[in-house]
């Protein structure tokens, strides 16, 4: 079983060895396509919400508390709250919205 974890090891050091490698050596000049700098600029901030969304949803005891949160989140985020603020705000929100749940079921 221990010999397993080796292969592990290597396979992951050479998966990620490619996934860094491979632009350095596909793309030798500077990308000048406008399409192409805003898709690479957008996809941190695609990626992360593919893996924060669905944690979101399934992280309080009720998916209407989580969408409450989501949604307080949502509006302190667009009226340009700090981050601390947004956080506080959304839980607060979940916080509230679960205890009106406990009442009304």
């Amino acid at each position: 079983m221990s010999h397993n974890i080796y292969v592990y090891i290597l396979v992951m050091a050479g998966v990620t060895y490619l996934i860094r490698m491979l632009p350095l050596v596909l793309f030798r000049r500077e990308i000048t396509s406008p399409f192409v700098k805003s898709f690479l600029y957008y996809v941190p901030y695609a990626c992360l919400a593919a893996m924060t969304f669905p944690a979101i949803l399934f992280s309080t005891a009720s998916v209407i508390s989580a969408v409450v949160g989501f949604a307080v989140a949502l509006i302190a985020a667009y009226k340009e709250k700090s981050l601390l603020t947004v956080a506080l705000c959304a839980c607060a929100a979940v916080f509230v919205a679960e205890r009106i749940l406990e009442i009304v079921a």
